[in-house]
């Protein structure tokens, strides 16, 4: 991707009746679905994700924490011996590390609109490839899994990002054990999802939703 440059009002995205068949296109914003910028942005927020991720709870034991060792090992002089204190010296065998790892914090936050932009060229990346669906609504008679496998699946999805607004969330509970899918919430939606399922589905409400939340922010 380039540079920004000039971008039109609106980007058309392939409309889905609640039936699984198309019935014409969605106009968005192209503020947000038809961004144009540095990949490095995008690469960037990633980059934060994974390290927020991280539970940096890994520790070594050093020379204090090691049990034992309280006693000295011979007298200072007269042995012949160097002198040693403790058998829990990070020279001996058993003994403490020097410089281990301990635990920390890895997380860090960047700017808001640098979050938001990353996003919109994202979700602007999947669109311009051709994976960015929009449907009507998710409507399965009972939330089982069978059930939801086989309305994704109709619409030829492979490996899906699937998005839902508000009052659908009861199709997160049944395509909450597909392999191929992962389903979230609008408020859940991020960088790292979008980029690592190769297809993005929206719902109406939930289009609609990243729409007035990003608009502004990008």
């Amino acid at each position: 991707m380039g540079e920004e440059g000039p971008q039109t009002e609106t980007v058309k995205l392939p409309l889905y009746s609640a039936e699984q068949s198309q019935i014409g296109e969605f106009e968005a914003l192209s503020r947000v679905f038809g961004h144009e910028g540095s990949a490095a942005t995008m690469h960037e927020v990633v980059l934060m994700q994974l390290a927020n991720r991280r539970a940096g709870t890994v520790a070594t034991k050093t020379r204090g924490l090691v049990s034992g060792g309280g006693i000295k090992p011979w007298r200072q002089k007269g042995t012949g011996r160097a002198r040693a204190g403790s058998t829990r010296s990070p020279l001996w065998r058993h003994g403490g590390t020097v410089f281990g790892p301990q635990p920390r914090d890895y997380s860090y936050k960047l700017p808001r609109k640098q979050r938001a932009k990353a996003l919109c060229l994202a979700l602007s990346e999947r669109a311009r490839e051709g994976k960015l669906l929009v449907i009507e609504r998710l409507e399965i008679e009972r939330p089982k899994t069978k059930l939801a496998k086989a309305l994704l699946d109709k619409l030829g999805l492979q490996h899906a990002l699937v998005v839902v607004g508000d009052g659908e969330e009861e199709f997160i509970r049944a395509a909450r054990n597909l392999a191929r899918y992962k389903v979230l919430r609008v408020v859940g939606l991020n960088v790292y999802d979008v980029l690592n399922f190769a297809e993005v589905l929206l719902t109406v409400k939930a289009a609609q939703a990243i729409q007035a939340r990003f608009q502004e922010a990008v």
